[in-house]
């Protein structure tokens, strides 16, 4: 047997892929047998510097004289039981010294933990101040395994150089292969980190956008170092209602992003560089970037659409500032992107009343200078679909991203500006899981809630949801239809009045249209509104959905993808291969 080569357990070879790309050379070894993949792996290669020691509270220390005098950082490692425990305290000594050491440990799986089976110790939890990072290289099984166990290596080679510098521990699950034929490693996900303080790499060439995710409002000064920027390059900034900035470069792509019968060739990038946190957009992982930057000033790895290979860790306006030139005023890509949206805004079929309906109406006329809170989800899918141009700012609880406190929010916020205008849109559920709220005696005749009375949670309603494969029978418990007085026509209305709130309601289009002009004025009102909405057909909704996302159909695309669903029907999952082999052969 040949075991000059590489382990063919996969996360061994992410492991040793990934000390390379960030120029990590020295290994202190320590005998056994559970961490073999490893270092049968690195003893052989070149690039590696290995030492052994027998006693791991020795080669530990060893590490850190290694770091301290060469100023590298040092990978130690050791089989399992008890082993690791030895380099407690040295591993110690590094935290509280900044000294970059590596703990490498193995074991046979978290299902062995707990159940008396010999050299199975339980590494999940560990002191604060012996790792500033304890993480898990996983068993590969499939992509999804591969992209975790790369970005969870990635973090920690990353986190034994950053602030200062500090121990960090990687503990590698292992089959024991024997296999060591793998001559060369196939690539791995690597990702760096910048600071101000280093030299920033070269803008690759390219189509490049700006996605900015959930974001306080921008100050001038960022918004014009973000403009600068997309000028240089002719770049975009994509963003939604939760984004925070709505100026020149600022484009809402939700609607051509949810097309389910064309596909735009706009969305496949060079370069996409995130910013903000999370979105409440989900069509935004259809984008297709080559590779992503991440800039914000915590540093730390999201790599939302699996392309990450940078991370930049200082303000947004420093990033933009430092890339953008002067003299240019480039507007190709951003005149693209909005044409492809006002076209289809406009192909949009004639909706029925639901809560994409009402977004329309309200997003095309919401006050300048008002703020928007959206329910989560569907108010803020629909709300999303549209573009506002009166320089309005949406907010929604999209951190937690949890049907709660969407009115208490939305209260909150309106107690900063008495003189300010905030609107509210939300579904029957998350208004009834917030109605205390509404009892509040600060609350203010700023105040205005559209509530779209369904009955139930339209979300679990949807074709696109999991729950929908339950039919009728996902209305008894993961809608929850029924509650609240079944759409009551009295309910909301006495408790409004009772509270002292305007109450308007509308059960057609004709309806919501008279309401719509007083609901929405920005003159000032007496009273706080609640405006209630009621879609009597709660089927209308996934009809709403299914126009607005087939605004353009590519015959091509909808043939392509009747043979995808064609052969799944017979074969279930595994048929999407097979149908997409047939598709690329023609």
């Amino acid at each position: 047997m040949d075991n000059r080569y590489y382990s063919v357990e996969r996360n061994t070879q992410i492991i040793v892929a990934l000390l390379k790309a960030h120029n990590i050379r020295y290994v202190v070894a320590s005998p056994g047998t559970t961490h073999m993949c490893f270092v049968g792996s690195v003893q052989h290669d070149p690039y590696f510097k290995v030492y052994s020691c027998v006693d791991e509270r020795s080669a530990a220390y060893m590490a850190c004289g290694i770091a301290a005098e060469s100023g590298e950082p040092v990978v130690i490692t050791c089989t399992g039981a008890t082993a690791s425990r030895n380099y407690y305290s040295a591993m110690t000594e590094a935290y509280y010294r900044k000294l970059p050491v590596i703990a490498i440990t193995a074991h046979q799986g978290n299902d062995r933990i707990g159940h008396l089976i010999e050299q199975n110790i339980d590494r999940r939890r560990l002191p604060e101040d012996i790792a500033k990072i304890s993480v898990e290289a996983v068993f590969i099984e499939n992509e999804r395994d591969e992209h975790y166990c790369s970005i969870e290596v990635n973090k920690a080679l990353l986190e034994c150089r950053r602030h200062g510098g500090g121990p960090v521990h990687i503990n590698v699950f292992t089959h024991y292969s024997r296999d060591f034929s793998v001559k060369e490693i196939a690539p791995v996900q690597t990702i760096y980190r910048y600071t101000g303080y280093a030299k920033l790499p070269d803008m690759p060439k390219g189509r490049i956008a700006i996605f900015v995710g959930a974001h306080k409002i921008f100050t001038k000064g960022e918004a014009d170092a973000l403009e600068n920027f997309c000028s240089t390059y002719d770049a975009v900034a994509f963003v939604d209602h939760t984004s925070g900035y709505n100026g020149k470069y600022a484009v809402h792509f939700a609607l051509p992003l949810s097309q389910r019968f064309t596909d735009f060739s706009e969305r496949n990038l060079d370069l996409l560089i995130h910013i903000g946190e999370t979105t409440g957009d989900a069509t935004s992982r259809s984008f297709n970037p080559k590779q992503v930057w991440r800039v914000s000033e915590d540093g730390e790895v999201r790599d939302s659409w699996g392309k990450l290979t940078k991370v930049f860790e200082m303000p947004e306006e420093f990033f933009f500032k430092y890339y953008a030139k002067e003299g240019f005023n480039k507007q190709g890509y951003l005149i693209e992107c909005k044409a492809i949206t006002d076209k289809l805004t406009k192909e949009v079929g004639d909706l029925p009343l639901s809560t994409i309906w009402v977004a329309k109406q309200i997003s095309t006329d919401i006050p300048a200078g008002a703020n928007f809170q959206m329910g989560i989800w569907s108010s803020l899918r629909a709300m999303n679909y549209f573009t506002n141009t009166m320089n309005t700012n949406g907010n929604s609880n999209v951190g937690g991203f949890g049907i709660d406190g969407p009115l208490s929010t939305l209260i909150g916020a309106s107690l900063c500006n008495p003189k300010k205008l905030y609107f509210g849109i939300v579904g029957d559920l998350a208004f009834f899981y917030d109605v205390n709220v509404l009892g509040n005696k600060n609350v203010g005749n700023n105040v205005r809630i559209a509530m779209i009375n369904n009955g139930r949670g339209n979300e679990m309603r949807y074709q696109f949801s999991p729950a929908a494969s339950l039919g009728e029978d996902g209305n008894l418990f993961l809608a929850a239809a029924g509650h609240n007085g079944n759409s009551s026509r009295s309910l909301v209305k006495h408790l409004a009045e009772d509270l002292g709130y305007e109450y308007l309601s509308a059960s057609t289009k004709e309806e919501f249209l008279k309401q719509k002009e007083l609901f929405l004025s920005p003159a000032a009102m007496k009273k706080p509104v609640i405006f209630e909405i009621f879609i009597d057909d709660y089927h209308d909704e996934e009809k709403a959905w299914e126009i607005i996302t087939s605004a353009e159909q590519d015959k091509n695309l909808i043939r392509k993808k009747n043979i995808i669903n064609g052969i799944k029907a017979v074969v279930g999952d595994k048929g999407i291969h097979i149908a997409k082999k047939i598709i690329g052969k023609e």
